[in-house]
């Protein structure tokens, strides 16, 4: 069978460990903060259009550029360290709690 043919007949399924990045292979702790990134993106992202704010509204709000914005709200989550994305929550009036087990 042709590769490309494979590719695109493939029915089989591979059960997710629940976490995407450790799917894609990397190790459990850097598989860990990339969720981490990816949840607080998309939270700080459903945030700012919950407030209604322009992408220059929120720059200005933020403390960072509009484009900073757009790459926030395309998920560009290799753009923003976890630590810069709890600064933009906290600014945007959300409040990150940590948990360790």
């Amino acid at each position: 069978m042709k590769k490309s043919t494979r590719r695109w007949n493939d029915n089989r399924i591979t059960p997710s460990s629940g976490n995407v990045f450790t799917d894609l292979g990397f190790d459990e702790a850097e598989a860990r903060v990339m969720a981490l990134r990816a949840e607080l993106m998309l939270r700080l992202s459903e945030e700012l259009k919950a407030k209604g704010w322009t992408q220059a509204q929120a720059a200005k709000r933020l403390g960072v550029t509009q484009p900073r914005v757009s790459k926030l709200n395309k998920g560009a989550w290799q753009d923003f360290s976890l630590d810069m994305l709890l600064t933009l929550a906290g600014r945007a009036g959300l409040r990150a709690e940590l948990r360790v087990a």
